[in-house]
């Protein structure tokens, strides 16, 4: 893996989902003192640049793919990242933002912003992106190389698999974790 001080580049987002994964990432406390040593962030909801570079070693994608902003944020990490991390249960399986796949996309709408709100009720339509019918996993609209599910995945499961990669071994992240962990 390659950047110009040697450390593996990284690039983290998060699609339709709580950000729960990224919060166990942060989770990891003082062991990020140590990544940081061997991993340079240079996209991500943690760091402030506003554009994923042109090559990234290792990106790594928490929540469900829901909307077209969701489809065009993991085609672009699949396009320029070297390996691709589905993180999380909403990643990996849709989870729960997939549990609205048993409606129609209409009916949870009309729901969610007209039957259940009692102030100015109205369906947003400007700055929002569009809904897709069907909420999938990351798995879904790209190849993805390596799951880590979990509910949030835990600190030292995101950290392992991390380590093992950084050491350039496969790692087995359901050693330590596993769907609804």
């Amino acid at each position: 893996m390659s950047t110009a001080d040697s450390r593996i580049t990284v690039a983290t987002a998060w699609l339709d989902g709580c950000s729960g994964c990224h919060m166990s990432f942060l989770d990891m406390d003082e062991r990020l003192v140590e990544l940081a040593r061997q991993i340079n962030i240079v996209y991500s909801p943690l760091v402030d640049t506003k554009e994923l570079p042109a090559s990234v070693d290792l990106g790594i994608l928490e929540g469900s793919v829901s909307n077209d902003h969701d489809v065009t944020t993991a085609k672009a990490f699949r396009k320029h990242c070297k390996q691709l991390i589905s993180l999380g249960d909403c990643a990996v399986n849709g989870n729960v933002p997939a549990m609205r796949n048993a409606f129609k996309l209409d009916a949870v709408i009309e729901r969610a912003y007209r039957e259940n709100v009692d102030v100015n009720p109205q369906i947003p339509v400007d700055g929002v992106p569009r809904l897709r019918q069907v909420v999938l996993p990351l798995h879904g609209v790209v190849e993805v190389d390596l799951y880590v599910p979990g509910c949030p995945p835990p600190a030292d499961a995101i950290y392992y698999v991390l380590s093992e990669l950084i050491a350039g071994r496969t790692p087995e992240p359901n050693q330590l974790t596993r769907f609804g962990a």
